[in-house]
């Protein structure tokens, strides 16, 4: 029971920080389902920045479930392999917002959707309560290369947001991860 009351006050605090966040308007995730590369990162984490050098394009697979939930399949590179990772998003009232549980840090997080047009980019703020509060944002694409200017403003909204010059990347794409056919 008080681990049950425990994970609704974390939801509940998830919830209440991301308010200060809006969700694309009219948001939908028919349309936002599909293949997206991460191609842009912004992370205000200080121990990320000596990290940055490390960090890959990687490829993930949004799919809707029933009730407005979602999967999401993210294949990351580490020097010895190409990991998949399994996430189940849970909606929120509000559409372009959800939460999920992150087994690894054993607490649940919070997804905004800021903005997309489907077809070529997605910005999306990850917001996390980890001994302090931290904010991720990314940038995807629907290929693993995008536009000049579309990175110029991630880049534009990630400063906006108070992130550090130094901790906004564009990484360099990843080699076969996931294998061929895999994604």
């Amino acid at each position: 029971m008080k681990t049950a009351l425990l994970s609704v006050a974390m939801v509940m605090m998830c919830v209440t920080m991301a308010h200060s966040v809006k969700p694309l308007k009219d948001f939908n995730l028919e349309k936002f389902a599909g293949k997206w590369y991460r191609v842009g990162l912004a992370y205000d984490s200080p121990g990320f920045i000596p990290f940055r050098d490390k960090v890959k394009i990687s490829m993930g697979v949004i799919t809707t479930l029933p009730g407005g939930n979602a999967n999401l399949t993210m294949w990351e590179a580490l020097s010895i392999a190409c990991i998949p990772k399994f996430y189940q998003y849970n909606k929120t009232s509000v559409p372009g917002h959800f939460i999920y549980f992150s087994t690894r840090h054993n607490m649940v997080k919070d997804v905004t959707v800021v903005d997309t047009n489907y077809s070529e980019y997605a910005v999306v703020l990850k917001y996390e309560n980890f001994n302090r509060e931290y904010t991720q944002a990314a940038l995807y694409s629907r290929s693993p290369r995008t536009k000049v200017q579309i990175l110029q403003k991630f880049k534009a909204f990630a400063l906006s947001r108070g992130f550090p010059r130094a901790s906004i990347l564009t990484p360099p794409p990843a080699e076969n991860c996931p294998a061929s056919g895999s994604g």
